[in-house]
Formats: C-alpha cells, sequence, structure tokens
C-alpha cells in the first residue's frame, strides 16, 4: 500500500513540476540569475536541473501532506490494521 501511496506522491508532482520548469524558464534565463550580487557560474544544464529536483521536492512535500490529511485517523496512527482508505464523509445536515 505504501507503494501505491508513493505513486499518488510522486507521479503527480513530476507532472506538475515538469510544468513548473517549463514555465519558470519560459521567462527566466538562467545565465541572467544572479546570487548575493553575483552572476552564477553554473551551466544552463546544470542550473535546469537542480531547479527542476528543488520544484519536485516542494510539490511532492505539497501532495505528501494532502495525501496525509485524506486518511482517517485511526490509519494515520495505525490503530487498526484494515483501516478505511479515507475518512468516512461528514454527515449531512437534514
Amino acid at each position: 500500500m505504501w507503494a501505491k501511496r508513493l505513486m499518488w506522491i510522486l507521479w503527480p508532482a513530476f507532472l506538475a513540476a515538469c510544468a513548473m520548469e517549463m514555465l519558470v524558464f519560459g521567462f527566466v534565463d538562467p545565465s541572467d540569475i544572479q546570487w548575493q550580487g553575483a552572476a552564477l557560474t553554473w551551466s544552463r544544464q546544470t542550473f535546469y536541473t537542480l531547479s527542476f529536483f528543488a520544484f519536485w521536492l516542494v510539490i511532492s512535500g505539497a501532495s505528501a501532506l494532502t495525501c496525509l490529511l485524506g486518511m482517517g485517523p485511526a490509519e494515520v496512527n495505525g490503530w487498526e490494521k484494515d483501516a478505511p482508505r479515507l475518512r468516512d464523509p461528514a454527515p449531512a445536515l437534514d
């Protein structure tokens, strides 16, 4: 089950990181970026690669938090082995 959850987190985060990479570097040239007033001496490929992994890491964290918030308390705390995957919906107001 953990492998399935990991794919729920990493695959959408990968796709979102790809989109972020295209969006950001459609407007920003890596050779124009400066760090503390000095130009970075990294190659474009290095900058693209490191920024992609940074985007992927941040978006994976957000996806993992979303997955955690979708779990029920019994599943998070390990109270039951066969806990439901998602919480029961809130009761309807009549």
